[in-house]
């Protein structure tokens, strides 16, 4: 069994910073596309950042130029360094994984826990 373990949330202050990282339990060959979905609470989970095996990232327009996904191929992880923490970035992020982006954002094969990111005001 896979598993997806994230680490690098916390509370943290508006116009702060925080760095995620997710590391899968072993190589997984089939993943091409790692991302970060977050879910606020009573709001609806969202894809804000997804990267390639090859490089290429997508970002919500809501997070760019605030948000950088970067990736280990090597060490199948992928991180997400947040800049200028605002309060409605307070959510849960998780870690997705797939073979695919389309299959990243319709229905992922591999799920992290969810790490808490809360911002003060």
């Amino acid at each position: 069994q896979v598993q997806l373990v994230e680490s690098g949330g916390g509370l943290v202050q508006a116009g702060g910073s925080l760095r995620l990282s997710c590391a899968a339990s072993r190589i997984i060959f089939t993943i091409n596309v790692m991302g970060w979905y977050r879910q606020a609470p009573g709001k609806q989970r969202e894809l804000v950042a997804d990267i390639t095996s090859g490089g290429r990232t997508n970002y919500a327009d809501s997070v760019k130029g605030r948000f950088t996904i970067s990736r280990d191929n090597a060490k199948n992880t992928v991180h997400l360094q947040i800049n200028s923490l605002q309060p409605e970035d307070t959510a849960v992020y998780y870690c997705a994984a797939a073979i695919s982006r389309s299959t990243l954002i319709t229905s992922p094969t591999y799920w992290g826990q969810g790490t808490q990111v809360t911002v003060s005001s």
